[in-house]
């Protein structure tokens, strides 16, 4: 059974995020007093009592709004509501009762859901007391908290259960592949999950930096869940400089480092290739899984699917391979997320991708190659000495890791090293992953 999902919502600027962090006890949702910090559905786990349940952040809602981009927030909102469980109806005891609670109050009233209303900022007896103005939404009793200091919120979290189907077993569940999409600002990023998953999970607009968080959609592909995490674009370091970006490039180097495989999508149009040296580079040195995908082809190639389209994508690739000669093991998908097109090799791709960052190889085959490799070519002696392997083997995955004892690491040379990597992807394919190579003296 799917964990059950709990939305909270409200008005902008009452401590949603706040609320969050303190209830998974994690600093996940960026925090501001700037209203419309909050734009997508975050979702994280949240564990009490031994129970675990999703726990959704979303923007703040103005109903009456016409904004495009409030627009695009509400609409987030409104699908975090049809798909909750429960609804948190957060509110602000300081600023009291607004004129947008009651507009959220009516939009709410029609959905039918279970609803919790959430009174914050209750943090001295005073406000405690304030608090029951709330009763005049219409939700029954207001349930003040403080998000900052957490006062109240274990008793609000075993309100929250109270209010929650009963778990069931489920022990079919496998484990998820976690897919994070990187990239440049403005390169596609959101268009492409939405392009993936069917849905208009993230916000998207022609504005670079519309996603702030790290978003985490699941999804089940023939049987398989996946979770992708929309992250916001990552620029160069220099260019950083309002605060909420920089928690967002933040947010997006985390999410490389909790990924199986990074989707490092570059805009078509647009390719240069400073900014994805840096991030294959993260990539790379978490020794995650990569396939790096060129986004808007139709604008470069309107005829997508035309008879020249594989001599323009083969001369692209050259390029691209020699200006990320790093990367030189990742596959490269062609798509455009506004036409869908191109997005059906994306799926298939990513699970082999995977596959390969978690296969294991058992000793013996492992220990036969790098001797038939030495032998084949022997390494280069050093004042007289020659690098002498005794055994090796698959010391772990992700990134698969192979160990070689030796007679000396100060013998091995980053070209020999480089021939052994060519040789274990020719024999063993290890498509879309980085390899380690651990030299040991044995001994």
């Amino acid at each position: 059974m799917a964990k059950p999902i709990v939305a909270i919502v409200g008005r902008p600027n009452v401590g949603k995020s706040s609320l969050l962090n303190r209830l998974i006890r994690s600093r996940e949702a960026i925090v501001e007093d700037t209203p419309g910090v909050t734009r997508d559905r975050i979702y994280r786990d949240c564990e009490w009592n031994g129970r675990t349940f999703s726990l959704v952040d979303t923007g703040g809602i103005l109903v009456y709004d016409t904004d495009k981009m409030r627009t695009q927030i509400r609409i987030q909102v409104e699908m975090a509501i049809d798909e909750a469980d429960l609804i948190l109806f957060m509110t602000d005891v300081v600023e009291g009762l607004h004129p947008l609670d009651y507009d959220v109050a009516e939009l709410l009233r029609t959905t039918g859901k279970k609803i919790v209303l959430v009174v914050n900022k209750a943090d001295n007896p005073q406000r405690s007391f304030d608090a029951t103005e709330f009763y005049s939404l219409g939700f029954g009793d207001p349930f003040p908290v403080s998000a900052l200091n957490g006062l109240s919120t274990g008793d609000l979290l075993d309100l929250i259960l109270e209010n929650l189907p009963e778990p069931q077993e489920d022990h079919t569940e496998e484990e998820a592949i976690r897919i994070s999409i990187v990239g440049k600002p403005n390169v596609g990023k959101s268009s492409l999950l939405n392009a993936i998953i069917g849905e208009e999970r993230s916000i998207v607009t022609n504005v670079p930096g519309t996603t702030r968080d790290a978003v985490d959609s699941t999804f089940m592909w023939h049987n398989r869940k996946m979770v992708f995490i929309d992250t916001a674009g990552i620029r160069r370091h220099s260019k950083v400089e309002d605060p909420i970006e920089v928690f967002s490039v933040g947010r997006a180097k985390k999410a490389i480092k909790r990924c199986d495989v990074g989707l490092l999508v570059m805009d078509a149009d647009d390719a240069g290739v400073m900014q994805e040296k840096r991030i294959g580079g993260m990539l790379q040195e978490a020794g995650r899984g990569t396939i790096i995908v060129i986004n808007k082809w139709d604008k470069v190639d309107p005829d997508f699917n035309g008879a020249q389209q594989s001599e323009m994508m083969k001369a692209f690739e050259n390029d691209l391979r020699y200006n990320l000669e790093f990367l030189y093991y990742a596959p490269i998908v062609f798509t455009s997320a506004l036409n869908k097109q191109g997005i059906e090799k994306l799926l298939p791709l990513v699970v082999r991708v995977w596959q390969e960052c978690i296969k294991k190889i058992d000793t013996p085959v492992v220990n036969k190659l790098f001797q038939e490799a030495f032998f084949m070519k022997p390494p280069p002696s050093f004042k007289g000495k020659s690098l002498k392997l005794y055994y090796a083997f698959q010391q772990g995955a992700q990134p698969p890791t192979f160990t070689l004892k030796v007679n000396s690491r100060q013998l091995v040379h980053f070209s020999y090293e480089r021939y052994l990597e060519n040789q274990v992807r020719k024999a063993l394919g290890f498509e879309g992953t980085p390899i380690k190579l651990l030299f040991r003296k044995s001994g």
